[in-house]
């Protein structure tokens, strides 16, 4: 018999005293079977699936390491603590123009509410309050549609695009609707509408 393979067992044997018995018993069979192939097989199995373990946790790591580096983290931070720029919140005119000029969109919007309402409140003339009413509808439908024509719009942005054109368009709808539809002598009548506002009211 080889001297190394005996020498082999001997260290595998004590092994298997210092509290390892499943390499002891693989090591009596390859000896009494005169060769070491079961053993062999025993312990490079141990270790590929130590390998395979050692493997799966390094692709792990490098995935949370690509994660990290490319800013991106699976849970959302716990503490936040800025708000996103909506989108088209960026200025509506160069950087090196003033402010007013980077905010003219909202200025204007602001600007034709300002005056309806300044149109309301001084009563000048016998409709004002309708013509007041409408212009603060007709501002808010200008700011549905400088939402959609402009890529940027400084912040006139509130949300999304989709939301602010939505909800802008809505508002100002309704208010020029409800404006004309106003008593007395309505500018417009929609008798189902006038049935609804009668129903809602009483």
């Amino acid at each position: 018999m080889d001297t190394s393979g005996a020498s082999g067992a001997e260290g595998l044997g004590a092994e298997g005293l210092g509290g390892v018995p499943h390499a002891a018993e693989a090591t009596d069979a390859a000896v009494q079977g005169g060769s070491t192939t079961s053993g062999d097989s025993a312990i490079s199995g141990e270790s590929g699936a130590e390998s395979v373990a050692t493997v799966g946790s390094g692709a792990e790591a490098g995935t949370e390491a690509s994660g990290d580096a490319a800013g991106r983290s699976r849970r959302p931070p716990a503490l936040t603590t800025d708000t996103a720029r909506p989108e088209g919140g960026g200025r509506a005119a160069a950087g090196g123009a003033s402010a007013p000029a980077r905010q003219w969109p909202l200025l204007t919007v602001l600007g034709l509410a300002a005056l309806g309402l300044l149109v309301v409140g001084t009563d000048l003339f016998p409709q004002s309050f309708r013509v007041g009413t409408v212009l603060v509808g007709v501002a808010l439908l200008a700011g549905a549609a400088l939402r959609r024509a402009l890529p940027s719009v400084g912040m006139l942005a509130v949300r999304s695009r989709f939301t602010d054109m939505v909800t802008y368009g809505v508002m100002g709808g309704l208010i020029v609707l409800l404006a004309l539809m106003v008593q007395p002598d309505p500018w417009l009548k929609i008798p189902f509408l006038e049935d609804i506002l009668h129903l809602t009211i009483t």
